[in-house]
Protein backbone atom coordinates (compact mmCIF):
# COMPACT_ATOMS: atom_id res chain seq x y z
CA UNK A 1 0.00 0.00 0.00
CA UNK A 2 1.46 3.68 -0.99
CA UNK A 3 1.75 5.74 1.89
CA UNK A 4 0.99 9.48 0.62
CA UNK A 5 2.62 11.01 4.05
CA UNK A 6 6.40 11.33 5.05
CA UNK A 7 7.54 9.50 8.51
CA UNK A 8 6.81 12.83 10.21
CA UNK A 9 3.02 13.59 8.66
CA UNK A 10 4.26 15.72 6.21
CA UNK A 11 2.15 15.92 3.14
CA UNK A 12 5.28 17.08 0.61
CA UNK A 13 8.83 16.86 0.80
CA UNK A 14 9.49 20.30 -0.36
CA UNK A 15 7.47 22.51 1.81
CA UNK A 16 10.77 23.00 4.61
CA UNK A 17 12.72 24.07 1.83
CA UNK A 18 10.10 26.38 0.50
CA UNK A 19 10.26 28.32 3.65
CA UNK A 20 13.79 28.58 4.05
CA UNK A 21 14.56 29.62 0.09
CA UNK A 22 11.66 32.02 0.59
CA UNK A 23 13.09 33.63 4.17
CA UNK A 24 16.78 33.81 2.98
CA UNK A 25 16.32 36.36 -0.44
CA UNK A 26 17.04 39.89 0.26
CA UNK A 27 14.83 40.86 0.72
CA UNK A 28 12.73 38.01 2.24
CA UNK A 29 9.70 37.21 0.13
CA UNK A 30 6.25 37.24 1.75
CA UNK A 31 4.09 34.32 1.24
CA UNK A 32 2.02 36.64 -0.37
CA UNK A 33 4.56 38.15 -2.41
CA UNK A 34 5.41 33.95 -3.10
CA UNK A 35 1.74 33.72 -3.44
CA UNK A 36 1.51 36.80 -6.63
CA UNK A 37 4.44 35.24 -8.33
CA UNK A 38 2.97 32.21 -8.65
CA UNK A 39 -0.36 34.06 -10.05
CA UNK A 40 1.81 35.76 -12.49
CA UNK A 41 2.99 32.36 -13.95
CA UNK A 42 -0.45 30.66 -14.07
CA UNK A 43 -0.25 28.80 -10.82
CA UNK A 44 -3.40 29.91 -8.85
CA UNK A 45 -2.43 29.67 -5.13
CA UNK A 46 -2.93 31.89 -2.25
CA UNK A 47 -1.43 33.01 0.83
CA UNK A 48 -3.18 30.73 2.85
CA UNK A 49 -2.23 27.62 0.27
CA UNK A 50 1.57 28.68 0.48
CA UNK A 51 0.96 28.66 4.18
CA UNK A 52 -0.33 24.53 4.18
CA UNK A 53 2.71 23.75 1.72
CA UNK A 54 4.88 25.07 4.02
CA UNK A 55 3.93 23.41 6.97
CA UNK A 56 3.53 19.89 5.27
CA UNK A 57 -0.75 20.40 5.03
CA UNK A 58 -1.18 20.14 1.41
CA UNK A 59 0.90 18.38 -1.53
CA UNK A 60 2.30 20.19 -3.99
CA UNK A 61 1.81 19.45 -7.67
CA UNK A 62 4.42 18.86 -10.04
CA UNK A 63 3.79 21.82 -12.21
CA UNK A 64 3.63 24.25 -8.97
CA UNK A 65 7.15 22.55 -8.06
CA UNK A 66 8.54 23.30 -10.89
CA UNK A 67 7.49 27.08 -11.06
CA UNK A 68 8.63 27.37 -7.20
CA UNK A 69 12.23 26.13 -8.33
CA UNK A 70 12.40 28.76 -11.18
CA UNK A 71 10.79 31.85 -8.28
CA UNK A 72 13.16 30.60 -5.79
CA UNK A 73 16.01 30.31 -8.62
CA UNK A 74 17.17 27.05 -7.54
CA UNK A 75 16.58 23.19 -9.06
CA UNK A 76 13.75 20.71 -8.69
CA UNK A 77 16.03 18.52 -6.62
CA UNK A 78 17.58 20.82 -4.38
CA UNK A 79 13.76 21.61 -3.22
CA UNK A 80 13.36 17.74 -2.78
CA UNK A 81 16.41 17.35 -0.41
CA UNK A 82 16.11 17.32 3.28
CA UNK A 83 18.15 19.27 4.42
CA UNK A 84 18.01 18.09 8.16
CA UNK A 85 20.29 15.12 7.92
Amino acid sequence: MCRNYTPDGRRNLCGKKIAKLRRQRTPPLSQRMLAVQLQLRGIDLDKNAIHRIENGKRFVRDMELKVFAEILHTTLTDLMQDDSQ
